[in-house]
């Protein structure tokens, strides 16, 4: 018989902290390929990293012998495969980011690569072939370099997770007046250099002939500065895009003699990357405002005594005092003062979250993910009025701030569908336009007309099909959805799930923790003859009390408060029975609780007749039940009810007017208890008696018939998540599973931020629509207009302003109101 083992992650990949990274599937197909290994996977836990989960034949391998095998495929895997994340010198244009991925990629053991416009790299590299310093050597030839590492381990020297010495590169792209780019300062060059030249050419009519060409060469080469960089880069990856068209016209314009408008089109051009730039900076400054929220110093009471320590220093197990109005440093949980903290930059809550101190320390200590929300703090966050002391549990890098710092600037890198369309479509579009610009070339032959003419008119047309538009108008709205979202509490994992949630035809909802408060109460407590209540509730006790499930914890939670005169027995051995219940030790006995369904299955004998009806009368009434069986005896029935959550109803009804046609309710309680949730909250469907495999099928099956999203806690629920279209979170702030295993999460635990995500995403991807509808409605104008006659200026003044237009455009998702 198959059995199982589950090992924490980053003990055999201490590099990888995502469950998506893919290194984790490579240490999957590995051990799969072991004799005696019958399957592997990740698995989530119920609190910590994800969990890789082995399944194994104990009479061919050893439990040793598993974990010798694990760990040694994982030190394989992490000596052989090597990560970066960097931030690059300043915002990048989406089209040189590319050209930069593209360069990378050519380089020897580099699988993968990208950047964005934001300015974020990440390459994974085969340490056999590749390396990081050749990876250096190329970003500095392209003229960029690293400025900071965005790992989750690396600090201030060092970057990627090889954890080697960081420089401080630096980019053309960055630095500038009013915050633009070098790039900026060209072009204003170049603009200068062509008013002057028209000047002396129109109005001295003693100046030399010579002085307003010298002019207009300046301004080539100012305006041309970057575009020949790029081009060139691009003829070395066997590649002809936006930048070599322009190229060619201005040269094309250069050989006519008409250098004025060669250095008009350049002026241009150069002038709209420029505001490109500064737009695309704006989007990118709404992500570095999250990362400057947290302070760098904090005060710490060591040794009965104050002292300002640097957040960077700071240990779990420190006591941090927050004065009222400080931003707090660190993640934690207060000890000491009851106060109010706005949530909002980490969670996007509107009100500020009233906070207490937790109630036993020691269990908080000891599982700090498990905190109630009124006594957990976050970094970032702002104090109110009171003057509190926290508990510190995670370290600078690891707080849930800084993970969505670099959660988000991770999706930036992430290219949506409609992006990749974009990609491929220029890749064939620009071959085609340069054999158009050819073909015109030779009009002269066919239309009685100079040849000169047909020249500037080929020049022209390659400026009017250039697809600059085009090009930007996906990743500018990306960008600024992302950040939009992120400022308000919703972490979006990448273009493709901030497009696809908007093209929802459906949405699946967990019952317990997303539709309900998820902490239900005991009801009714229902005994067998001749059983007492107190002996029932002390039983329940002791072994819900060394259980984490949420139904465990309310039995031993208000089961305590039940009991008058009975002592609670100590419990061992606690088992669980996934999805039904579960097994203990208690005084010799074995002890089970769990639903109807766990008696009378396998080897456990069906349950009394008295109890078939205390559960029939628990099911009617709409409550969860639970039997307690202590040794061959059934001692009776527990009835818990779950809390509807009171935004639950107002929150499915805004998602009715954004357009989500289905909405259900999935749930492994009783169909009866399904459907009496279903109705308080206003949902039409509950699908009860769910397994977890079962509600795997069951998305499986919506995803058959449309876009379905799941929406859960990113624990119990991660294999549904995984199999739906879009995979969502809730109270995510400070769930590293949750942030792990969700495509979208939503940071507060308030159901009311899902309409509001799905109303940015379909809002991104109209504005996504709009932006392709004016990039390749100005192509298809202009095209048969420069072929008509239209002079080159005015087509690249129409071509730079459609650019700047989708660029503006896009910023609108940074002001996005639900």
């Amino acid at each position: 018989m198959a059995e199982k083992l589950k090992i924490e992650i980053p003990l055999v990949l201490p590099e990888v902290t995502d469950a998506a990274d893919a290194c984790v599937q490579r240490l999957v197909a590995e051990l799969k390929g072991q004799q005696g290994v019958t399957d592997a996977h990740v698995a989530p836990p119920s609190e910590g990293p994800a969990l890789l989960c082995i399944h194994y034949d104990p009479d061919i391998l050893p439990l040793s012998r598993i974990r010798e095998l694990a760990e040694a495929a994982g030190a394989e895997i992490t000596q052989k495969f090597g990560h970066i994340l960097w931030q690059m010198g300043g915002p990048l244009h989406p089209r040189r980011a590319r050209t930069i991925a593209e360069s990378l990629r050519q380089l020897p053991g580099v699988l993968e690569a990208n950047a964005n416009g934001a300015g974020v790299l990440s390459v994974e590299y085969d340490r056999a072939t590749g390396s990081e310093p050749a990876i250096r050597a190329e970003l500095k030839r392209l003229g960029v370099g690293p400025t900071a590492s965005l790992s989750p381990d690396a600090d201030d020297d060092h970057a990627g997770h090889d954890h080697a010495p960081g420089e401080h590169g630096h980019s053309h792209e960055g630095g500038g007046p009013f915050g633009a780019s070098s790039e900026l300062i060209f072009a204003l060059v170049c603009g200068g250099l062509l008013v002057a030249g028209f000047a002396i050419e129109k109005l001295v009519a003693a100046a030399p002939g010579w002085l307003p060409l010298a002019c207009y060469i300046g301004a080539y080469f100012f305006g041309g500065f970057f575009t020949l960089r790029e081009a060139i880069d691009n003829v070395r990856l066997k590649r002809f895009e936006i930048d070599t068209l322009m190229l060619v016209a201005a040269a094309g314009a250069a050989a006519l003699g008409a250098w004025a408008e060669g250095a008009l089109l350049l002026f241009l051009f150069s002038i709209g990357h420029a505001l490109e730039h500064y737009a695309m900076g704006k989007a990118r400054s709404a992500i570095e405002a999250l990362a400057e929220l947290a302070p760098e110093t904090s005060t710490v009471r060591r040794d009965g005594a104050l002292a300002e320590v640097p957040v960077a220093e700071l240990e779990p197990g420190d006591i941090v005092v927050v004065r009222p109005n400080e931003r707090l440093a660190a993640d934690g949980f207060i000890v000491v003062g009851t106060t109010a903290i706005n949530q909002a930059p980490v969670t996007g809550e509107s009100m500020p979250v009233d906070k207490r101190p937790v109630g036993e320390a020691a269990a908080a200590r000891a599982k700090p993910d498990l905190v109630a929300a009124e006594s957990r703090v976050f970094a970032g966050t702002i104090n109110g009025a009171g003057a509190i002391e926290i508990e510190v549990t995670r370290r600078a890098g690891e707080t849930t701030l800084a993970k969505v710092v670099r959660l988000v600037s991770e999706a930036e890198t992430r290219r949506s569908p409609t992006q990749r369309f974009t990609d491929r479509f220029e890749r064939v579009f620009v071959p085609l336009v340069l054999g158009l610009a050819v073909l015109l070339l030779f009009a002269w032959v066919v239309v009685d007309e100079p040849f000169r003419d047909s020249f500037y008119r080929a020049m022209a047309v390659l400026v009017a099909a250039s697809p600059c538009a085009l090009a930007i108008a996906t990743p500018s709205a990306v960008l600024s959805g992302v950040a939009r979202a992120a400022r308000g509490g919703v972490l979006m994992k990448g273009g493709a799930p901030l497009e696809l949630l908007g093209s929802l035809d459906a949405i699946a909802f967990d019952k317990t923790g997303t539709l309900t408060v998820g902490e239900p109460r005991i009801r009714s407590v229902i005994t067998a003859p001749d059983v007492d209540e107190q002996d029932l509730l002390a039983v329940a006790v002791a072994v819900e009390t060394l259980s984490d499930h949420p139904l465990a914890r309310a039995i031993a939670r208000d089961g305590r408060e039940r009991l008058t005169t009975t002592k609670v027995p100590g419990a061992s051995d606690l088992k669980s029975h996934t999805g039904q219940g579960v097994s203990a030790r208690l005084d010799g006995e074995l002890v089970l609780i769990g639903k109807a369904e766990m008696f009378g299955a396998g080897d456990i004998a069906p349950l009394s007749d008295a109890m078939q009806a205390a559960i029939a009368q628990l099911r009617e009434a709409g409550q969860t039940s639970m039997v307690v069986r202590r040794g061959d005896r059934d001692l009776g029935a527990i009835g818990l009810m779950d809390t509807p959550r009171p935004e639950a109803q107002a929150a499915l009804e805004r998602l009715r007017q954004i357009g989500i046609r289905r909405m259900i309710m999935i749930s492994g309680d009783h169909q009866k208890v399904a459907e009496n949730i279903a109705r308080d909250v206003g949902l039409d469907e509950a699908w009860g008696d769910l397994m977890p495999e079962d509600k795997v099928e069951a998305i499986r099956k919506l995803r058959a018939e449309g876009q379905v999203a799941m929406v859960g806690d990113g624990v119990n629920d991660a294999p549904a998540m995984a199999n739906a279209t879009v995979g969502i979170a809730m109270g995510a702030a400070g769930s590293d599973v949750a942030l792990e295993t969700a495509d979208v999460a939503l940071m507060a635990d308030d159901l009311s931020n899902l309409p509001f995500a799905v109303g940015l995403s379909r809002r991104t991807r109209s504005i996504i629509r709009q932006n392709l509808f004016v990039s390749l409605g100005v192509v298809a104008l202009l095209v048969p207009a420069t072929i008509m006659g239209l002079g080159i200026g005015p087509a690249v003044a129409l071509h730079e302003g459609s650019t700047l237009l989708v660029v503006f455009n896009a910023l609108r998702l940074l002001a996005y109101r639900e």
